[in-house]
């Protein structure tokens, strides 16, 4: 395993869980105020509003660990996220540069570990080497840029960071491709067929070219050797299990029902749903159009529910719909809820940290390499 793991429950969870919000309330501020520089409470953009009250910093994934990595006062971090995130936030909150400056490691806590990626989890590093290996039979591995979505788990993006490729995050994975395609003239992509395809499609790459890899299947992930040969993205067979629930009729029959309504998707939708919206973007770009539109703009949001629910509250001038009529949560962020992140922060308090998340040290060197190629390109 790349990264340990620390589970001490010095205080019992099952006592917090009876208790209500309100006392939760109470016990998260006086240990923020007990605390105070010392902690940096993250909140990703997808998790209960009672959470997100009590983050110092809100955001995507890629986003609030570089905002963390940036901050040189603290030495706790507690993401409010899932697994691999706080992976990402312990890369780069202690790298080497990072901890010079700081003078001092910074502990990464997840308040509940149960808070996994459905995504992340549907490509394990082992295989992700088989298909590797598997590709080197057909075709020259020197002529593959693997590329990882940042959703996915340290040891993914350590592979990447060992064999030339390159992070990519929703909001720059067209150039992250473009800056692959000078390396070499396929490219491997994991975990996310979707963001892979709507963002090659774009580029102009055709479906034909974009085999999907079924790391269940017993030969060649399911694919023909001349299917292999003829790709020029190799999707992975793995997606969002909220961007996914979204479909085709539920634009079209938003279209019919709602006069001048505007459908907005995440890229992590499948095809078919993209190919239908208007506007197509990652969580920041989401947020960012409604901001920028005009009070009365109407709009259907293909997105987690606690966002789209956010910026209805927040937006009360714009009218905004889920587009989806089925209640459609990121059930593992959903873990993360006021009782965990006071059972975490009361343990730090007491100076027995709970599910404290280090990565390995190779692990990390590699994964900087392939994040800091990725910062390098978005520039």
């Amino acid at each position: 395993m790349s990264t340990t793991i620390t589970p001490a429950p010095s205080f019992e969870l099952e006592t917090y869980k009876p208790l209500d919000n309100a006392e939760l309330d109470r016990r998260v501020a006086a240990v923020k105020q007990q605390l105070g520089n010392d902690l940096l409470i993250l909140g990703h953009h997808y998790q209960q509003d009672e959470v997100i009250a009590h983050s110092d910093l809100r955001g995507d994934s890629y986003q609030l660990s570089e905002m963390a990595a940036q901050n040189t006062d603290c030495r706790n971090i507690v993401f409010c996220g899932v697994h691999f995130m706080a992976e990402t936030a312990d890369i780069l909150a202690n790298r080497p540069d990072v901890l010079e400056q700081r003078g001092h490691r910074v502990t990464v806590t997840l308040p509940d570990m149960a808070a996994g990626c459905s995504m992340a989890d549907m490509a394990a590093i082992d295989q992700v080497e088989n298909a590797w290996d598997e590709l080197g039979e057909i075709i020259d591995n020197s002529d593959i840029t693997p590329v990882t979505y940042i959703n996915s788990a340290a040891s993914l993006k350590r592979f990447v960071g060992e064999h030339g490729g390159i992070v990519c995050t929703s909001s720059n994975a067209e150039k992250i491709l473009e800056w692959a395609f000078e390396q070499s003239s396929r490219v491997l992509f994991f975990p996310d067929q979707h963001l892979g395809r709507n963002t090659s499609l774009k580029m102009g790459i055709t479906n034909d070219q974009m085999p999907v890899w079924d790391p269940y299947a017993e030969e060649l992930g399911g694919n023909t050797e001349a299917a292999i040969q003829n790709s020029k993205v190799i999707l992975w067979k793995g997606h969002c299990s909220v961007h996914q629930m979204f479909q085709p009729e539920h634009v079209h029959s938003f279209r019919e029902r709602v006069e001048d309504i505007k459908i907005m998707v995440h890229p992590e939708c499948p095809q078919e749903v993209n190919d239908l919206a208007d506007v197509s973007g990652s969580t920041g770009k989401i947020i960012q159009e409604v901001k920028a539109a005009p009070a009365g703009t109407k709009w259907a949001i293909g997105t987690e529910l606690h966002l789209v629910n956010r910026l209805k509250h927040e937006h009360p001038e714009q009218e905004i719909h889920f587009l989806s009529p089925v209640i459609c949560m990121c059930a593992t962020m959903y873990r993360v809820d006021l009782a965990h992140l006071c059972w975490s922060l009361e343990n730090l308090a007491n100076g027995t940290p709970v599910n404290t998340i280090e990565v390995d040290d190779e692990t990390s060197k590699w994964s900087l390499i392939a994040l800091q190629r990725m910062l390098d390109v978005s520039k």
